[in-house]
């Protein structure tokens, strides 16, 4: 019953769309547009691992973050395996003067851990001091044990 529904659903809606002579020609199609992005990715990149890279224990993981994402020269980094267990746990330090907006690279050896699968993820979570929600941001990246 409900597919004979759908499919006289289909014939009405196609025979309403089919264009008469007389209809006008349909507006153009706007180019499409790239997707927007968040503050979040656009105020870290991490250069190693990347998304779904295969890694090691300990895990080294470096990259460059705008020095909002800092507090006293370090951000937090976890690490959870596919069932949201935490791994590991480590702040990211900064390489360079983080009072800054520009990129400031930063490295984290997250300590050796052990895996109950094949998966997980890796969260960097911008300090917030504050802890006010709004200001929260973090960047998850999925990888394999």
């Amino acid at each position: 019953m409900i597919v004979r529904s759908l499919l006289l659903c289909s014939v009405v809606l196609l025979v309403a769309c089919q264009a008469t002579p007389d209809a006008p020609e349909p507006p153009a199609t706007p180019e499409p547009r790239p997707a927007a992005t968040s503050p979040c990715t656009e105020a870290i990149q991490v250069t190693s691992p990347q998304p779904n890279d295969a890694v090691g224990s300990p895990l080294i993981v470096t990259g460059q973050a705008r020095g909002t994402w800092y507090f006293e020269a370090s951000f937090t980094v976890r690490l959870y395996d596919v069932n949201m267990n935490e791994l590991a746990v480590a702040p990211a330090q900064a390489q360079g003067d983080w009072m800054t907006e520009d990129f400031v690279p930063f490295e984290v050896t997250l300590p050796a851990h052990s895996t109950d699968g094949p998966l997980g993820y890796l969260f960097l979570e911008k300090d917030n001091p504050s802890d006010d929600m709004g200001l929260s941001c973090s960047v998850v990246i999925p990888v394999q044990f």
